[in-house]
């Protein structure tokens, strides 16, 4: 497919590309040799990031005196 490179610098994906991302806003875009990659990119809030590792702290049974106890050995050992 052929894709032309505007007076600003855009390009406009075929309608066949963009169709098989229609979930995806972002893309990383890299050069590799003579090549241009786009790579789909997934946007995860913060929030949705700690709720996560917060869920999976509940089912190990990891609780909030474990992190400051693990805390307090980490500066510990760092400044013994």
């Amino acid at each position: 497919m052929l894709v032309k490179r505007t007076s600003k610098n855009q390009f406009t994906l075929p309608k066949e590309i963009s169709d098989a991302f229609k979930d995806t806003d972002y893309f990383n875009v890299k050069r590799e040799l003579n090549k241009i990659i786009l790579e789909p990119v997934k946007i995860v809030s913060s929030e949705a990031v700690i709720e996560k590792v917060r869920g999976k702290m509940k089912k190990l049974g990891i609780t909030e005196e474990d992190v400051n106890h693990a805390i307090r050995w980490a500066r510990k050992k760092r400044h013994a």
